[in-house]
C-alpha cells in the first residue's frame, strides 16, 4: 500500500517536471538566469530549465515594436512644437537588450529628443530629416542591441 505522503511526493516532482519544460515561440527569445546571474538566451523551440535554480528573466519579441510619439519638444513653453509620428524598433542582440528591455521605449524617447534637436528642424525634406533622426538614433542604441527600422515623425505647431 502506497502512503499519502509517497503520492504527495511523486505529484511534486511531476509537477516540477513539467513546469521546467518551456516552449519558446517563433519570434520570440527568452533570456535565462541561474541563480540570478546572466546563463544565456533561449531560442524558439522546446527548452528545459531546472527549476529553482534557472528561470526566465524577459520574454523578447525580435519581431519588432511600434512607439507612438505624441509630447512637446519643451514642456516648460506651451507655444514649442509637439512631436508626433511613430518609431519602429527591433532587438537585434537580445542578451545586450536584456538590461534595457524594460525601458526601452523611455531610453528611445530620451535619445529621441537629442535627435531632433541634432537635425535641421527648418529642413523643408521631411524624409531626410527623418532619415539624420534614425540614423542618430541608431548610432547610439546599436550599443544596446536594438534598432531603429523606420521613423516617421513630424513637427506640429
Amino acid at each position: 500500500m502506497i502512503s499519502s505522503l509517497t503520492i504527495a511526493l511523486i505529484l511534486l516532482i511531476a509537477a516540477m517536471a513539467i513546469s521546467s519544460i518551456k516552449r519558446i515561440p517563433e519570434g520570440q527569445v527568452y533570456t535565462l538566469r541561474r541563480l540570478g546571474k546572466p546563463a544565456g538566451i533561449l531560442t524558439a523551440g522546446t527548452h528545459v530549465v531546472v527549476p529553482l535554480v534557472e528561470r526566465i528573466a524577459h520574454k523578447i519579441s525580435i519581431t519588432g515594436y511600434t512607439l507612438a510619439v505624441d509630447e512637446r519638444m519643451e514642456p516648460a513653453h506651451p507655444a514649442a512644437p509637439t512631436l508626433r509620428g511613430r518609431i519602429w524598433w527591433q532587438v537585434l542582440d537580445p542578451e545586450r537588450a536584456d538590461t534595457v528591455i524594460d525601458r526601452a521605449d523611455d531610453l528611445i524617447r530620451l535619445r529621441l529628443r537629442d535627435a531632433v534637436q541634432g537635425a535641421d528642424a527648418s529642413d523643408p525634406d521631411l524624409r531626410s530629416r527623418n532619415l539624420r533622426i534614425k540614423q542618430t538614433l541608431n548610432g547610439s542604441l546599436r550599443e544596446r542591441g536594438v534598432l531603429v527600422t523606420r521613423v516617421e515623425l513630424d513637427l506640429a505647431a
